[in-house]
């Protein structure tokens, strides 16, 4: 199994850094962030990351910065971590100014390269944590995501705006230096995932923040599936877009199934971590339409189907095609999926099934912060 990594920044970040000159070379001006052992502690006790720590000294082992004034304090950093449980597997200290430009000084990645292409890490979700644009930066250039704290003081706001492209999508900025919060976010995880999937027949693109408020922009060329598409974002407050260009000049079976599994593959790359989640859903009716959706995000794909339908299309979509949908998507999620409907009016029909199916995610990916159980008495999910 892959390791996760937190690269995390020191000064600024584990320990105050001191105005005006920002620079830690004396014990009276080492004071440790509020929370920070308890928290760490709690990280490296509870959650599985290789903990690397990566700073910039500027111009460490010059006259400006005399190493004898860095190291004992250092020293004591270290130690004092260690009395609390937290092991750093690497300290990687890079000495030059801004000015020289050199790639090991961060956002460069000169010292971290043995870190990359490499396959006992998992790199994409992983996480840089640091109080700077650098470190953020660190993160893009690293090919994982960022935890960017002290926002108001790092940054104004059309600095912000000019680094609007970095915290688009893989950076969570923290307005302070909370460790409780970070704790917290680590330990539920980032559940956001953008996903692309192409093939000869359709090009695709899914963003979903399974944590989100029910934000949709759905684009499929198929009106009647995109109204279905939107019902999952709604009522399973899910942020979701999907972007499906498809070959429908020939019909509408390669967009339709392919966007079930390219929802489902990033379901399964959203859902990786299932600690503290609940697992299990199910609901609804709509009208006089009695519709069942249960779902078990358990790892194993299985579809069962009772639901039939008296038209042939509702809107631009074949009644065929509902059940490839919900069968792709199971497939890629890896969850099993029991679907059942009984109703008059075909369009309450399958827009009940694709509201239950909303509501059922809600409640499997519902998630307790406190617990780090995993719903399985096999350990293993």
């Amino acid at each position: 199994m892959t390791k996760r990594i937190l690269f995390i920044d020191r000064d600024g970040t584990l320990i105050n850094e001191a105005p005006p000159t920002y620079q830690l070379d004396s014990f009276d001006k080492l004071t440790f962030y509020p929370k920070m052992f308890e928290y760490m502690g709690r990280i490296a006790r509870e959650l599985d990351y290789k903990l690397v720590m990566v700073t910039n000294q500027d111009g460490l082992g010059t006259d400006i910065f005399p190493e004898d004034t860095f190291w004992p304090l250092h020293n004591l950093v270290m130690k004092s971590l260690e009395g609390e449980g937290i092991y750093f597997s690497e300290v990687l200290i890079d000495r030059s100014f801004p000015h020289e430009g050199l790639n090991t000084r961060k956002p460069g990645i000169g010292m971290l390269k043995h870190y990359l292409n490499n396959d006992e890490y998992d790199m994409e979700n992983s996480f840089v944590i640091g109080d700077r644009i650098t470190d953020v930066q660190l993160a893009k250039n690293l090919g994982c995501k960022a935890i960017w704290l002290n926002l108001d003081a790092s940054l104004g706001g059309a600095e912000i705006n000019d680094q609007a492209e970095l915290l688009r999508k893989d950076t969570v900025a923290l307005e302070s230096t909370d460790w409780s919060e970070i704790y917290s976010f680590l330990k539920l995880g980032l559940r956001q995932v953008v996903h692309e999937r192409n093939t000869n027949e359709t090009r695709i693109h899914v963003e979903v923040n399974m944590d989100g408020s029910g934000k949709s922009a759905i684009s499929t060329g198929l009106g009647f599936f995109d109204h279905m598409l939107d019902q999952i974002a709604r009522h399973g407050k899910i942020d979701l877009k999907i972007d499906t260009k498809g070959d429908l000049h020939i019909d509408e079976h390669h967009t339709i199934e392919d966007t079930g599994l390219a929802l489902g593959e990033a379901f399964a790359k959203a859902l990786a971590d299932k600690r503290g989640m609940e697992r299990y859903g199910f609901a609804l009716p709509m009208d006089e339409a009695d519709a069942k959706v249960l779902i078990d995000f358990g790892g194993r794909n299985w579809l069962v189907w009772n639901a039939t339908f008296q038209r042939e299309r509702i809107g631009e979509m074949p009644t065929e095609m509902f059940f490839h949908f919900f069968k792709s998507f199971s497939d890629a999620a890896r969850c099993n999926l029991n679907i059942e409907c009984q109703g008059e009016n075909e369009h309450h029909k399958i827009e009940a099934i694709f509201k239950a199916f909303a509501k059922a995610i809600r409640m499997a990916v519902k998630r307790d912060p406190i617990s780090n159980y995993l719903p399985s008495t096999k350990g293993v999910l």
